[in-house]
């Protein structure tokens, strides 16, 4: 794709990667035959290739985004369903993350849209204050069709129990079950703690089981994805400077094997560290360090050679793959190896590439589209006649759940859920 920056615009760095981003787009189309948005809308500007010239003829002016723009790259999941496909490379999400920084600092939102987007980015990422407003939305929920739109959405989604905040959240280290093997951090993460902090407990008897210290380490927490993802980037790069910095301080100290993430969407991001701080010469080298060191628990324990005891039943599991972890970080056959290891019998999911819906805050911001890939995933598993799903994302899991007759089908849960009953782990809750 040719492109017509001045110099001057080229100066910016942020620009610059644009530049060369847009430069490898070859106008193929085929990102439109998995892009989710483009599957269900039909229009080229909820494709990438549609986006791609948006963002483009945005960027090359130099001037404020359009509503045409804003729109359609708000539709935008971040699935990065397109970068599989893509045959020329095209570092889609680095673009549309531009795109979305762009679009935050020039754009007037409506009111009512710029409030929510800025109630949820001083909420979500912060559980004392998650956990008080899933309170208070689920004293809402009788009257939630009364509300306005979005609201009603959101409070709609309130579970109806919350699970107790866990002390395994706080910082500490859980020391190696038998001789120690390595010694690895683990991101506790926001949303999660608050919605199922279950799974990080499963992790971490998971891994101490198999030799691991584990280290909650002090001054970590939000990765930043969720405000990443809205173009909020300030807030986003010092929530990735906080972690960087705790992780760094314990490089410095113990020493670390790994970072470990058990939410595919906080996995994508932070193995981004190095390249979202690659501008800025005080964080640039520790983040890229960080990075390098990142991740997913699948991955980890795929090297632990996990030991199943025969205390789960034989179950079929329908395997979710969350878009962050496929298109994001390009692991498809790891947990499904782990699961099939710890005893389960393992089916994929038809339309396995489509979106769930969830992607961060998009169920709450684009719902219309969100609950349309909802039912289509949730009726893609129902087809392969399983007793309960496995995902690596929290966001999936709770979207799915939701979608399952409000949680009350089959069960969903978390991959390290499953493989923590499998080697010797209580049953998970939630499973009758």
């Amino acid at each position: 794709m040719q492109t017509s920056f001045t110099l001057a615009q080229l100066a910016n760095p942020d620009i610059a990667e644009a530049n060369t981003i847009l430069r490898k787009c070859v106008h193929c189309g085929f990102c439109t035959a998995t892009c989710p948005t483009y599957a269900l809308l039909g229009d080229e500007r909820d494709s990438p290739r549609g986006r791609i010239y948006l963002i483009k003829q945005m960027l090359e002016g130099g001037e404020a985004a359009t509503e045409e723009t804003v729109r359609h790259v708000d539709r935008c999941l971040s699935c990065l369903s397109c970068m599989t496909t893509c045959p020329s490379s095209v570092h889609y999400v680095h673009l549309v993350d531009h795109a979305r920084a762009h679009i935050e600092a020039t754009y007037k939102r409506p009111f009512l849209d710029r409030a929510l987007r800025n109630l949820l980015a001083w909420l979500l990422p912060h559980p004392e204050r998650f956990r008080l407003a899933l309170r208070a939305a689920m004293l809402a929920r009788p009257f939630a069709g009364l509300l306005p739109g979005k609201l009603k959405v959101m409070v709609g989604m309130a579970p109806k129990r919350l699970p107790k905040a866990s002390d395994w959240d706080q910082p500490q280290v859980f020391k190696a079950e038998g001789p120690r093997q390595k010694r690895v951090a683990l991101l506790i993460g926001c949303a999660q703690r608050v919605l199922d902090p279950a799974i990080n407990e499963a992790t971490i008897r998971l891994l101490t089981r198999h030799g691991c210290d584990v280290v909650v380490a002090p001054g970590g927490g939000c990765c930043g994805a969720l405000t990443h993802h809205m173009g909020k980037e300030d807030d986003a790069l010092a929530k990735a400077k906080a972690n960087v910095a705790a992780w760094h301080a314990e490089l410095e100290g113990g020493g670390l094997d790994a970072i470990v993430i058990n939410a595919s969407g906080c996995g994508t991001t932070v193995k981004d560290y190095g390249f979202m701080l690659r501008n800025d010469a005080d964080w640039a080298a520790r983040a890229a360090k960080v990075s390098a060191l990142a991740k997913d628990v699948t991955e980890l324990l795929l090297d632990l050679d996990i030991k199943p005891t025969g205390a789960a039943p034989a179950m079929i599991l329908a395997y979710h793959s969350a878009c962050s972890l496929q298109h994001g970080q390009k692991i498809t056959v790891a947990p499904k190896q782990l699961l099939t290891k710890a005893g389960f019998s393992v089916r994929d999911v038809p339309e396995g590439h489509l979106c769930c819906g969830s992607a961060g805050t998009y169920n709450l911001l684009q719902p219309e589209l969100a609950t349309q890939l909802r039912d289509r995933k949730v009726k893609n598993i129902e087809s392969v006649g399983a007793d309960a799903v496995a995902a690596g994302n929290i966001g999936c899991l709770v979207q799915i759940a939701q979608g399952m007759n409000g949680g009350a089908g089959i069960p969903v849960l978390h991959t390290v859920q499953w493989l923590d009953w499998a080697t010797g782990g209580p049953k998970p809750p939630g499973l009758a």
